[in-house]
């Protein structure tokens, strides 16, 4: 198997040679950077595998960040962030970000994300679908990763691809938060139904639904997500 890169940035040295050393010892091979533009340089140069990624950073922030990364070339990110407000996770996830631990974090619980999040991307490589899933204008292809609607593409991340592929594949079966954590993140923790909500919220806004006429993915209130079953 081939080594894993990890890209860490953070401006707080102690904390980003704390995270290589850790990373380092479960066998990733980890770059460091301290600011967003050497971060930009090396994701450009190394191709990374993974970005854990600080949302505040000196002058050019992790948002920005994310957003330049995500535009040359699309790589999970895992969100550093010492802010407890709800936009700012919700901003990261607007740029691209698959998910985000709150600081202070333990290293344990870092290197549990970072393992999730790439048996994850080697699942979805691996999957292989007979054929295009359609519904209601929605046409989903597996194989090609790709999403449209009444004939127009969707781009789609691969995390929201995976979220609304997980939902079609079993139309009409109601799957809570934590069960949809469990399917696509691989874990679960305390706020995973905030960030299953932010990521449905951009998914459904990407195939044109209103929270109040869903079209392909129908909330069930207390509960959670289910895909719309043909009428």
């Amino acid at each position: 198997m081939n080594q894993q890169t990890v890209l860490v940035v953070d401006d707080e040295e102690s904390i980003a040679e704390a995270v290589r050393a850790r990373l380092e010892s479960e066998g990733y091979r980890v770059l460091v950077a301290h600011d967003g533009p050497d971060a930009i340089e090396q994701h450009t140069e190394q191709r990374p595998d993974i970005v854990v990624l600080d949302l505040m950073l000196p002058g050019m922030d992790g948002l920005e960040v994310c957003q330049e990364i995500q535009r040359h070339e699309w790589t999970p990110v895992l969100m550093l962030t010492a802010k407890t407000e709800e936009a700012d996770k919700v901003a990261g996830f607007a740029v691209g970000a698959d998910d985000y631990l709150t600081k202070p974090f333990s290293l344990r619980e870092l290197t549990a994300r970072v393992k999730a999040i790439l048996r994850r991307m080697e699942r979805m490589g691996e999957q292989k679908d007979t054929g295009p899933i359609e519904h209601g204008g929605l046409v989903m292809d597996a194989n090609r990763r790709r999403v449209t609607v009444d004939g127009d593409d969707v781009g789609l991340t691969p995390l929201e691809f995976e979220i609304l592929l997980t939902l079609a594949r079993d139309p009409g079966v109601v799957l809570s938060r934590d069960q949809l954590m469990d399917r696509v993140w691989g874990y679960r923790d305390f706020a995973g139904g905030r960030v299953v909500d932010s990521h449905v919220a951009r998914i459904r806004r990407k195939l044109g639904e209103d929270g109040n006429e869903p079209r392909f993915i129908r909330t069930v209130h207390g509960v959670g997500y289910a895909f719309q079953e043909r009428s």
